[in-house]
């Protein structure tokens, strides 16, 4: 038994837990923020922080230009998420380039979404996040040091004193620029917890309006997510006044359920990407964690202190510009969806088995629980399109798909539906989409452009390509012919030797790689459209760009996905310079 001096405090440390069990987590905060208020949303909603552009471009692969960025944003935008991380201004001039202009022109649209750049503690990072973010009505600086033992001594180099001081410092720093300051602390649920309550405690009394609780490395469980936000939520000073956001990864395949849990323990806003893309195994999915939401709402709406039967949508998401938002994400980073996952895999929706068939013929709901028109993919109604319909059918499907288009996209996209109607008796809207999303990729830097492709192979003869490229640069038009293992293979190496560069279709690759090479069927049918996607990884830095191209016919489709991946490397290597063979080169312009 304790005696002498040591119990009293004994005594007294066993009345302040008590005490504090007996107050349990503090309430959640509700107040609405002034975004909320000018764009008439619900506070008591859980917030939907999309970070596609930033965490979900870090994904080996996905990297897009300025202007495909742009896209991407706009998208998110008629999605209805809540706020953009635009990016990482202080990367590249590219990245501030691109933030600069997303929270320009998307950051000021109506009913706009809060327009978020990412920065690490430093005064540097910061300003140049500030600067970028500035033309936005509602923008946002998203800070972050790492916060697990860990990653501080082996790092940071820095002492949780250390930490605990920068923390002060740089969201003081990054309040002076703006209202809107989120504070994460890396690594957060590989910390310790009491740690993490006072940092976040001394984050939110510098000014943070949003604490985000990252699982950076994929560690943690449902269970213990919930705990920690409810512990959090017990011990981080003023917590009652801020929201608690979470991030997280897939290592382990419990991103989405990891979240689910962490709004039931109190969480108000989650990070998410489009198709879960992101670093290593992905983000949690955008799509499944709405999803999960509105499908058990009546679960989830006592959890947010709604009645059970309230009918008030649990998120701001636009749920019929789930599958546009992630068929344009999938154009545009060249990052497929597997078949069977959830809520957007081709699958999804499928069923083969007899006793589901007779099912779903007698009641959709016997065995789904989502209608496929609930995340906008429909089946084709109304007007047939096929080589006669005009402009203004097409037009009027595009509309109703909700893609918007410039006056130029839709010439250019027009021209290849008729081409299409041509090789196809019926266009679906798919087959519409695939056109706009090839119509959608940024080539306004490619240098080769590919004009012509024939190939002659059998089980008896060798497999040749003749290729013809237009060089941009060199303003000629040049024809070459390669053989190859099969009809692709010698397309790939036709284009090598028209532009100087070699390995992309061998093993021993000099200057490029080919990493990844996939067909896919946009629909059913013998005159369907085929996808193709082509990941080039550029040897000398290791970085993988990828290209993507459809046609009925996939040869055409393979070589043109491998010239614009091929324009993407050149582009970011300006030490690389292909040449056109100079016998080819000096005969074309003499013609």
């Amino acid at each position: 038994p304790l005696v002498g001096p040591s119990l009293p405090p004994r005594r007294s440390a066993l009345r302040q837990t008590a005490v504090r069990m007996m107050a349990g987590p503090k309430p959640v905060c509700v107040e609405p923020t002034k975004h909320d208020v000018a764009t008439g949303r619900d506070p008591t909603r859980v917030k939907v922080f999309d970070t596609t552009l930033r965490d979900g471009e870090q994904s080996p692969g996905c990297s897009m230009t300025s202007e495909e960025k742009m896209q991407v944003a706009k998208q998110l935008a008629k999605l209805g998420v809540d706020v953009i991380e635009a990016g990482f201004p202080i990367a590249s001039n590219d990245d501030w380039a691109a933030v600069n202009q997303i929270a320009e022109v998307v950051g000021n649209q109506q009913n706009p979404p809060i327009i978020c750049g990412l920065a690490r503690a430093t005064k540097g990072d910061i300003e140049a996040c500030a600067k970028a973010i500035k033309p936005a009505a509602f923008p946002r600086i998203h800070t972050f040091i790492a916060t697990s033992d860990i990653h501080m001594e082996h790092k940071l180099k820095k002492t949780r004193e250390e930490v605990l001081a920068i923390t002060e410092e740089m969201v003081s720093y990054a309040k002076s620029f703006v209202d809107d300051v989120e504070f994460s602390a890396e690594d957060a649920l590989r910390s310790d917890w009491a740690f993490l309550a006072k940092v976040y405690s001394v984050a939110v009394k510098a000014g943070a309006t949003t604490l985000n609780v990252p699982d950076t490395v994929g560690y943690t469980t449902p269970a213990e997510f919930k705990a920690l936000v409810e512990y959090l939520r017990e011990h981080i000073e003023g917590v009652e006044k801020v929201t608690i956001s979470v991030h997280g990864h897939n290592d382990l395949g419990m991103a989405v359920s990891n979240f689910l849990s962490a709004i039931e323990g109190g969480a108000r806003q989650v990070e998410v990407t489009i198709n879960g893309i992101g670093e290593r195994a992905g983000n949690a999915a955008l799509e499944e964690v709405v999803m999960g939401l509105y499908v058990r709402k009546n679960y989830y709406n006592e959890k947010l202190g709604r009645p059970a039967d309230s009918e008030k949508e649990l998120t701001n998401i636009n749920k019929k510009e789930i599958h546009r938002s992630s068929k344009l994400v999938t154009a545009l980073t060249g990052m497929p969806v597997q078949p069977n996952k959830a809520i957007v895999g081709a699958n999804a929706f499928a069923h083969e088995s007899g006793i589901h068939q007779d099912g779903m013929l007698k009641n959709k709901l016997t065995y789904e629980i989502v209608d496929a028109s609930t995340i906008g993919l429909d089946n084709n109604e109304g007007i047939v399109l096929g080589k006669h319909s005009g402009r203004a059918a097409f037009r009027s499907r595009l509309d109703e798909l909700g893609m918007e288009l410039s006056d130029d996209e839709l010439n250019k996209a027009f021209v290849r539906f008729k081409e299409l109607a041509d090789k196809k008796k019926e266009i679906t809207n798919m087959d519409i989409e695939s056109i706009v999303n090839d119509e959608a990729q940024d080539t306004t830097l490619d240098r080769f452009k590919l004009k012509h492709v024939q190939v002659q192979c059998g089980d008896k003869s060798i497999a040749t390509a003749t290729v013809t490229l237009m060089d941009s640069k060199e303003d000629v038009e040049v024809t070459d012919a390669a053989t190859g293992t099969g009809p692709v293979d010698a397309a790939f190496q036709a284009v090598n030797r028209l532009c100087g560069l070699s390995g992309a279709g061998q093993a021993c690759a000099e200057q490029v790689k080919l990493m990844e090479y996939s067909v896919t069927s946009v629909t059913a049918g013998i005159d369907a459209l085929g996808e193709v996607t082509v990941r080039l990884m550029d040897v000398k830095s290791g970085r993988v760009f990828y290209g993507r191209s459809s046609e009925t016919d996939v040869v055409v489709a393979s070589t043109a996905a491998y010239v614009h991946a091929l324009n993407r490397v050149l582009v970011q290597r300006q030490d690389l310079s292909p040449k056109l063979h100079p016998q080819m080169a000096m005969a074309a312009k003499a013609v």
